[in-house]
C-alpha cells in the first residue's frame, strides 16, 4: 500500500485526535492542523518521523493558504474542525452568528479551495467533511450550527460531482454523538428568560446534566470506521456513524419522504403541460 499524507484539521482532540492516531498506526504521515500546538506534543514524541503538527486557525485564509502551500501534496485533506454554539435563535449575538458560519461552513470551504488545483493537477486525492448527523436533521437550540452543517453538506456533495472526474473523492462523515467531553465543548448563549422553561430551556438543562452521560459514539471506532471508507475505490458520499445519528435520520428521512409524496398532485398542478423542467441528475 502506498504511504499517503493525510491533513487534518482539528486534530488536537476527539475524533480528529483518534483519526490521527489511527492513520499514523497505518503507515502514513500525518499533518496535524491545530490552533492547541502544545496538545499535540505527546504523539509527536511517539511519532517524530510521522507526524508534522502545524499552528492554523482555520478562520483565517491567510492561514489556510500559507499551510496549503507547504503541504500542497497532501493526498488526503479531513474538514475535522469545528464546534457548536447553544442556545435560542434569538439569544445569539452577532460574534456568535458569525463564529459559527465562520468556523463550520467558511473554513472548510477555504480549505478545500486551497487543496483542491493540487490534488486536481495531480489526478488524485480525498476530501473528508466531518459534518454531523445536525448536517441532515435539525433541533432546537442549534439553529447557526445547523444552519452551517447543513451548508457544507450542499457545497460538499456539489463539489464532488465537480471533481470526480479528476479522480479526487469526496466522503461526508455524519457523526452522532461522541464520547469525548461533549458538553465541555459545547459554548452556550445567555438565556433569555422567555425560552427557559420552553423547548430550548429544557434542551439545554438536559444536556447539562445528561449529556455525557448520554453520549454513545466511540472516538476510536469511530476513526478505524473512517480510515477503513477512506481506502475503498470508490467510497460512499455519505456515511452515518452512531446508532443515535441513523435512528434521527431514518426518522426525519422517512418523515420527510412521506411528506414529499403527499404533496406529488400538488407540485405537478402547477407546470406548463409537456416541460419537463430542469433535471441535471
Amino acid at each position: 500500500m502506498r504511504s499517503q499524507k493525510w491533513l487534518i484539521t482539528g486534530a488536537s482532540g476527539g475524533l480528529g485526535l483518534a483519526l490521527a492516531e489511527k492513520v499514523l498506526a497505518e503507515g502514513h504521515r500525518v499533518v496535524a492542523a491545530v490552533r492547541r500546538v502544545a496538545a499535540l506534543q505527546s504523539l509527536k514524541d511517539a511519532w517524530p518521523d510521522a507526524l508534522e503538527v502545524e499552528s492554523l486557525d482555520v478562520t483565517r485564509p491567510e492561514q489556510v493558504q500559507a499551510v496549503a502551500a507547504r503541504h500542497a501534496d497532501a493526498d488526503v485533506v479531513v474538514n475535522n474542525a469545528g464546534g457548536a454554539v447553544i442556545g435560542a435563535m434569538e439569544e445569539m449575538s452577532e460574534a456568535d452568528i458569525e463564529q459559527q458560519i465562520a468556523l463550520n461552513l467558511l473554513a472548510p470551504i477555504h480549505v478545500t479551495r486551497a487543496f483542491l488545483g493540487a490534488m486536481r493537477a495531480r489526478g488524485h486525492g480525498t476530501f473528508i467533511h466531518v459534518t454531523s448527523v445536525g448536517g441532515r436533521a435539525a433541533f432546537p437550540s442549534g439553529s447557526l450550527y445547523h444552519a452551517a452543517k447543513y451548508g457544507l453538506e450542499g457545497f460538499a456533495e456539489s463539489v464532488s460531482q465537480e471533481v470526480a472526474e479528476f479522480g479526487i473523492n469526496t466522503l461526508i462523515v455524519e457523526p452522532g454523538s461522541i464520547k469525548t467531553g461533549f458538553v465541555a465543548n459545547i459554548r452556550w448563549t445567555d438565556e433569555l428568560g422567555a425560552y427557559k422553561d420552553g423547548v430550548v430551556g429544557k434542551l439545554r438543562q438536559q444536556i447539562k446534566e445528561v449529556g455525557d452521560e448520554y453520549a454513545s459514539g466511540d472516538p476510536v471506532k469511530m476513526a478505524a470506521a473512517i480510515y477503513t471508507i477512506s481506502q475503498l475505490p470508490e467510497p460512499p458520499l455519505r456515511t452515518v456513524l452512531g446508532a443515535d445519528a441513523y435512528a434521527v435520520l431514518e426518522a426525519a428521512y422517512t418523515r420527510s419522504l412521506a411528506a414529499l409524496q403527499a404533496q406529488k398532485e400538488l407540485a405537478g398542478s402547477v407546470t406548463f403541460e409537456g416541460k419537463a423542467g430542469f433535471n441535471p441528475q
